[in-house]
């Protein structure tokens, strides 16, 4: 599938920036250079959502956020203690804004790959503890990319994988053996926390909350 370029969400302001709003670099604000309009970083209440649910599975993780974008998920983990975050972005324009972004934060443990996020799951290397799926709106990818996920092992077993997708959809479809942790929508926007089986296949036991 060609992956489409990112478009703002339902509902974005638009706004050519995005706000760190946790951890060592809380508050701090990094804009898009000239020219790129159409970022749209996942906003914040979704992003204090999802960070709180991870709790305390950030610190010391390490992380791919895939379809980077604005790297807002990335750069939140990073300043939450996150040990790595590998950002994937195929546009040459966005991807240096992410290697300047993170030069100015004077951040070296993230990595940007400029290359297309389903070439870069179809290759292998070190799983992940924590990946961030936030693929262009409506483009219905989100099986493809966790398929991917699950068959070239990019996610550690009990690790757990952010997703959004439009909330008028049905739940994402899971590889066999994942679980769904929490579920929540946010305008047209449902975005959602799922976990990979545990060492030795077993799932992992549910969240204590469910489905909110």
């Amino acid at each position: 599938m060609t992956e489409k370029p990112k478009y703002r969400k339902p509902g974005s302001t638009g706004r050519c920036e995005v706000r760190i709003i946790g951890g060592a670099w809380r508050g701090r604000k990094l804009h898009f250079p000239p020219g790129v309009t159409d970022l749209r970083p996942t906003p914040d209440r979704v992003r204090e959502t999802l960070f709180n649910w991870l709790r305390e599975s950030v610190s010391g993780s390490r992380c791919l956020d895939l379809y980077a974008g604005s790297g807002a998920l990335g750069l939140e983990a990073l300043s939450r203690g996150a040990r790595e975050v590998v950002f994937v972005e195929r546009d040459v324009r966005v991807a240096s804004y992410l290697v300047d972004a993170l030069e100015t934060l004077g951040c070296r443990h993230g990595i940007v790959h400029r290359v297309d996020a389903l070439a870069f799951l179809r290759a292998r290397g070190e799983p992940f503890d924590v990946v961030f799926l936030d693929p262009p709106f409506g483009s219905q990818v989100l099986a493809e990319l966790l398929t991917l996920i699950d068959a070239r092992g990019w996610l550690r077993p009990g690790g757990f994988a952010y997703l959004e997708q439009p909330a008028a959809g049905s739940a994402p479809l899971l590889p066999p053996g994942w679980s769904l942790h929490r579920s929540k929508r946010a305008g047209e926007v449902g975005y959602h926390l799922a976990q990979s089986p545990s060492a030795g296949g077993v799932p992992a036991a549910p969240a204590s909350t469910g489905i909110s």
